[in-house]
C-alpha cells in the first residue's frame, strides 16, 4: 500500500509552490487500484512549511514517504529530505491520477519551473526534473 500526501490549497487539484501549502490530501493507493483520499489536512495560518521553521511540524509527524506537488524550492526540498521525505513535482492538476502513476511508478508530467517571485530575504535554489526518484511509500498510522 502506497500513501501520498498531495498540496491542494482547494482540496480538489495539485496546486503549486509546496513551502506555502497549508491544505494536503492524503491518497492511499495499493498500485493496482484507483487511490482512495483518506484524510485532508488543512493547517491554520503561520503552520505552512514557509513559516513554520521548526523540525516539529506536524508533516514530520505522520510518517510520510512522499509528497506530491507542482512546485517546489529547493529549500523545502532539502529540509523534507533532512526528514525522509521525497519530493515529487508534476504539472499534472488531478491529484488521483497523479498519485496512481506515482504508486505505480510511472513517470509523472514534468512540472513548470518553480516560480520564485517571492521577496521575503532569502534565495531559494531549485531542483531539475530529473532530480526525481520514484519511492514505493509504507502506509503507518495516520494518528
Amino acid at each position: 500500500i502506497t500513501l501520498s500526501m498531495i498540496t491542494s490549497q482547494n482540496f480538489r487539484t495539485i496546486t503549486g509552490h509546496a513551502g506555502k501549502t497549508r491544505r494536503f490530501l492524503i491518497l492511499e493507493a495499493d498500485g493496482q487500484g484507483e487511490p482512495v483520499e483518506v484524510e485532508r489536512l488543512d493547517l491554520p495560518a503561520g503552520l505552512s512549511l514557509h513559516d513554520h521553521h521548526g523540525d516539529d511540524h506536524p508533516l514530520f509527524t505522520l510518517g510520510l514517504d512522499a509528497i506530491l506537488t507542482q512546485s517546489a524550492g529547493q529549500g523545502f526540498r532539502t529540509r523534507l529530505a533532512r526528514h525522509g521525505i521525497a519530493v515529487h513535482a508534476t504539472s499534472a492538476t488531478d491529484p488521483m491520477s497523479a498519485a496512481a502513476d506515482l504508486a505505480a511508478g510511472r513517470t509523472l508530467a514534468t512540472p513548470a519551473p518553480h516560480d520564485d517571485d517571492h521577496a521575503h530575504g532569502h534565495g531559494h535554489g531549485h531542483a531539475s526534473s530529473t532530480e526525481r526518484a520514484q519511492v514505493r511509500l509504507q502506509v503507518g498510522s495516520l494518528k
